[in-house]
């Protein structure tokens, strides 16, 4: 059937509607003339597989991936890369007023971008069958490639290595999923997935083929810090973008005191301690703790590591620092911590958050003690539908 796209949604896929239903459909753009074939759906989602583009968009390009529609990483490959930012900035806004009714101007949204390619630090590769390369798109299969263009160069040489070596007698057939991280003078891997334990020689052939392994935490400059980091610590994955986000998030912040929650390795905390007299980061995940506390003491800053969950830490907290910055997972602050950051009212709040959904949800129960200030999309992820948001919130005059 024949269907004219309205809107790009959330996910990546295009919205049009059919007597009344609606459809969603991969790899479109607004206004485009498409015909679709129907697919199994899921209970109240209607979709469908494009077929054809009858009438192009102007903003219509080639994709330079060879797997693009097949792997399941890139939803915008076929984009212009300024249409991409005008889309993502579009989304934001129609998602804050649908889930939290904030009116927030399109043109007031701020974009930080970068080179749109190359640009992924950390990867994860899944293994099947002497093939390496990505689950496919809403599924478990493997989409064998051996090039990512959305992969910094030493994962790109990484990834061609590991297909020789998929090939060879020696490599581990249940091996199923390898992550690896580099800063583009070490790289390091951890397995993710395997059917069983996975003997030391392999992981001693794999240094010797992949030049630059480390054995232990990658070592990774920001803005003039460095920052260790081990396989289960969290880091930001865009390696042009990491010392823009952390100066978006602070500005020209300074004071007494200040928390950084969900802190990871201590991106935010470092530049905070020289800015503040005293600051105190949060962190759940034991590794990121660890790195922090010994990031830190090699920075010469004073940060008080805490190691808990945020939603505790603010339920015990009798009084609110100056400033407070939150870069939650993709569920979001969630209510226990809003409602803790209702009663405490720090002065300013800062969140940081990668999903457009459980943001505006969050920013909804804040209104009712807090004011949007500035809201800038910055974009780690492109040629995704995903998307970085920084909101500087201030305390306003509502009980």
């Amino acid at each position: 059937m024949q269907l004219k796209i309205e809107k790009l949604v959330y996910g990546g896929d295009g919205l049009s509607r059919i007597d009344g239903e609606v459809i969603f459909t991969p790899f479109v753009l607004p206004a485009e003339q498409v015909t679709v074939e129907r697919i199994p759906s899921r209970k109240g989602a209607s979709r469908s597989r494009l077929i054809d583009v009858l009438e192009p968009s102007p903003d219509r390009v080639t994709a330079r991936c060879p797997v693009f529609t097949r792997c399941g990483g890139c939803q915008y490959q076929h984009i212009s890369y300024e249409a991409q930012l005008a889309l993502k900035r579009e989304i934001l806004a129609e998602t804050l007023r649908r889930v939290a009714r904030i009116d927030f101007p399109v043109e007031q949204i701020k974009t930080e971008a970068s080179e749109p390619w190359g640009y992924r630090n950390r990867v994860q590769f899944h293994m099947e069958g002497g093939e390496v390369g990505y689950r496919a798109m809403g599924s478990r299969r493997l989409v064998s490639t051996d090039e990512c263009p959305i992969s910094s160069p030493m994962i790109g040489e990484a990834l061609r290595k590991l297909n020789e070596m998929a090939k060879d007698r020696r490599w581990p057939n249940f091996l199923r999923s390898l992550e690896l991280f580099t800063n583009e003078e070490q790289l390091q891997w951890n397995v993710v997935e395997t059917d069983k334990p996975i003997a030391m020689k392999f992981f001693d052939w794999l240094t010797d083929e992949l030049p630059g392994s480390v054995p232990g935490p990658l070592r990774y400059e920001v803005n003039g810090d460095i920052f260790d980091v081990h396989g289960k610590s969290f880091f930001q994955v865009n390696r042009f973008l990491l010392p823009r986000l952390a100066e978006l998030v602070l500005g020209d912040a300074q004071g007494d005191t200040a928390w950084d929650l969900y802190s990871g390795v201590g991106l935010f905390s470092l530049p905070l301690a020289r800015r503040f007299r005293h600051v105190t980061a949060v962190e759940s995940g034991r590794s990121a703790v660890r790195d922090l506390k010994g990031n830190a003491q090699a920075a010469g800053v004073d940060v008080r590591a805490i190691e808990e969950p945020t939603d505790g830490f603010l339920a015990r907290a009798e009084k609110a620092p100056d400033f407070v910055v939150a870069d939650p997972p993709r569920e979001g602050l969630g209510k226990a911590a809003v409602a803790s950051l209702l009663k405490l009212k720090p002065e300013t709040l800062v969140i940081v958050a990668c999903d457009p959904a459980t943001l505006a949800r969050d920013l909804a129960e804040l209104q009712s003690g807090y004011e949007i200030a500035e809201v800038t999309l910055v974009d780690l992820f492109p040629q995704t539908f995903h998307m970085e948001t920084i909101v500087k919130l201030r305390r306003g005059s509502r009980p």
